[in-house]
C-alpha cells in the first residue's frame, strides 16, 4: 500500500514541478495537442462506426425476435467501443511521446537538473531515439492487444465480465501506461524495454499507483493533453526512485564529501589490491562488452 501511495504521490509531485516552471507546462502541451485531435476524429468514426461492425460480425443473429437482438448487438457495440476506448489510452501516450520526443525529452532532463545529481544523457541522434521509441511501442502494443482481446472475451463472462474485467482492464491500462512515460528518463539511462518492464514488475503497485490514477483521469475530454507534462516529469522523479538515485544522493549528502572519500578508502585497504585489481578488469570487461 505505501507503494501505492507513492505512485500516486509521484504523479501529484510531477503536477507540482511543471505549475513551478510555466515555461515547461507550454513547451509539453504541443504533442498532445496534436495527438488529441487525431484521436478525437478516431473515436468519433468509432462511435458511429461501432454499430455496423458489430451487425456485420454477426449476421447469425438478424433472425432473433426483440428484444434480444437489441440486447445482444447493444452489449457487443458498448464492448467495441470500450476495446476501442482502451486502445486509445494505452497508444494515445505512445504516440503523444513519439510526436513529442525531443520536448519530452528536455522537459525530462531539466527534472533531472532540478533535483541535483547527474544528468543522464543517452547519447543517441535523435532518428536512433525515434526508431527505438516506435519500436519499442509496437512491442507494448502487441502485449496490450493480447490482453485486450482476453478481457474481450472475459467479458462475456456473466456478474465477472461486468465487475471483475473493467478493473482488470484499468490495471493492465496503468501498467503500462507508466512504462510509457517512465521510458523517456529510462532511455537516456540505456536502459531496455526488458529491464524497463522488470523493474515496474519489481515495483507494480508503484506503477499501478502512477498509472491508473493517470488513466482514469485521460477518460475526462482534454485532460490528458494538460496533464502530459506533468506526468512526463513524475515519471522522471519515480525513475530516479526506481533506479536508486535518491537513496544514493541523499547518503552522499548525509556522509559529507569527507565520510564518502574515507568510506572508499576503508573499502579499499578492507578489499586489497587483488580483489580491487579483478573489480577493475570487470569494470574493464563490461565498458568493453557496453
Amino acid at each position: 500500500m505505501r507503494d501505492l501511495a507513492g505512485g500516486f504521490g509521484y504523479l501529484l509531485a510531477g503536477q507540482r514541478w511543471v505549475l513551478r516552471h510555466g515555461r515547461w507546462l507550454g513547451f509539453g502541451l504541443l504533442p498532445g495537442l496534436v495527438s488529441l485531435v487525431l484521436y478525437a476524429g478516431a473515436l468519433i468514426g468509432l462511435g458511429y462506426g461501432a454499430d455496423d461492425l458489430t451487425a456485420w460480425a454477426t449476421p447469425f443473429a438478424d433472425g432473433w425476435s426483440s428484444p434480444w437482438l437489441g440486447l445482444f448487438r447493444g452489449f457487443l457495440t458498448a464492448l467495441v467501443f470500450c476495446l476501442g476506448l482502451f486502445l486509445a489510452v494505452i497508444t494515445f501516450t505512445a504516440v503523444t511521446l513519439l510526436v513529442g520526443q525531443p520536448f519530452y525529452e528536455s522537459l525530462s532532463e531539466q527534472v533531472d537538473r532540478t533535483e541535483g545529481g547527474e544528468v543522464p544523457e543517452s547519447g543517441l541522434t535523435l532518428a536512433q531515439e525515434l526508431w527505438i521509441s516506435a519500436r519499442d511501442s509496437l512491442r507494448i502494443l502487441g502485449r496490450v492487444l493480447l490482453f485486450g482481446i482476453l478481457l474481450f472475451a472475459l467479458g462475456f463472462v456473466p456478474v465477472v465480465g461486468q465487475t471483475v474485467v473493467p478493473v482488470l482492464g484499468f490495471c493492465v491500462s496503468g501498467f503500462f501506461l507508466a512504462q510509457e512515460l517512465t521510458s523517456v528518463a529510462l532511455m537516456r539511462r540505456r536502459v531496455q524495454l526488458t529491464e524497463q518492464l522488470a523493474l515496474l514488475r519489481g515495483r507494480r503497485m508503484l506503477a499501478l499507483g502512477f498509472g491508473v490514477p493517470l488513466v482514469l483521469s485521460f477518460l475526462v475530454p482534454l485532460v490528458a493533453v494538460f496533464l502530459m507534462p506533468g506526468a512526463v516529469a513524475g515519471a522522471t522523479l519515480m525513475v530516479r526512485d526506481l533506479v536508486g538515485e535518491d537513496a544514493e544522493q541523499d547518503r552522499e549528502q548525509e556522509q559529507g564529501p569527507g565520510q564518502v572519500q574515507n568510506h572508499a578508502q576503508s573499502q579499499s585497504h578492507a578489499q586489497g589490491p587483488g580483489q580491487l585489481q579483478g573489480q577493475g578488469q570487470a569494470q574493464g570487461k563490461r565498458l568493453s562488452a557496453s
